[in-house]
């Protein structure tokens, strides 16, 4: 076991999964429980691990995901990268959070995603394994990160300590989120509150910490600097942006 932070890789493979079971979660997160026996085999070793999930917008993409032929020039698929939120081998299945959000393919289709209905999903490609060696975690992100959130502090064992800061919609998406380790959880109602300023004004854990997050791409990149701006180290903070703004580019 290493005692460093590491990427495995993953042989990608394409697989056809049935949906199960649809759950929701809040008003605005929506459970998509899929399976079937192509689950078997799956790996997933970083809590923040993304899969493709493969959309159809063309008689001829939907033929290049049936032959499972995914580079083929001209037909390559709608993708939309998603965390797995909860693996089960044992009984083949795995658990997707979606934000309903109005638009996009992935909205679109968990929105109207019924019990029998398939999904194609490709990944993941690698883990970023962070094995148990931190004292403290702080962990920011917004309703797209909750999943990767989820899995992380399920993960840690008691004796650790937890600073997460949330940033969602309303009150009504609050989720319950279990822990053995000592979490503070500050929800941040994006309408209501400057993130930034919250974050600004964190006390930050002590001991050895692991930074984490995950925001809309130029919250993401003001976030990052602040917290380098008040000491936390670069090679244990993990910055990712999980979406862009409406009239964004990748130069923003």
């Amino acid at each position: 076991m290493s005692d460093s932070i590491h990427r495995v890789n993953h042989q990608i493979r394409q697989r056809r999964l049935v949906v199960l079971r649809v759950t929701e979660l809040t008003p605005r997160m929506r459970r998509i429980t899929l399976g079937g026996a192509e689950l078997a085999g799956f790996s997933s070793l970083g809590t923040d691990d993304h899969i493709k999930l493969l959309f159809a917008t063309t008689a001829e993409q939907q033929h290049a995901i049936d032959a499972r032929e995914l580079n083929r020039d001209g037909a390559r698929p709608t993708m939309r990268e998603y965390t797995p939120r909860r693996i089960d081998l044992v009984n083949l299945e795995l658990d997707i959070d979606f934000v309903l959000h109005g638009d996009g393919p992935a909205s679109t289709w968990a929105a109207q995603a019924t019990p029998g209905q398939t999904l194609n999903i490709a990944g993941p490609r690698a883990s970023l394994v962070v094995p148990d060696i931190f004292d403290s975690y702080l962990l920011i992100g917004d309703e797209t990160a909750i999943p990767a959130i989820a899995r992380r502090l399920e993960a840690l064992p008691a004796g650790r300590r937890v600073v997460a800061v949330i940033q969602i919609e309303d009150d009504q998406e609050r989720q319950v989120l279990a822990s053995q380790a000592q979490v503070e959880v500050t929800w941040v109602l994006r309408h209501q509150q400057d993130l930034l300023q919250v974050v600004s004004g964190l006390s930050l854990p002590q001991g050895r910490l692991y930074s984490w997050v995950a925001l809309e791409k130029s919250l993401t990149r003001q976030a990052k600097a602040l917290l380098l701006d008040r000491g936390v180290q670069e090679d244990a903070l993990k910055a990712a942006a999980y979406w862009r703004a409406e009239g964004t580019t990748d130069d923003d």
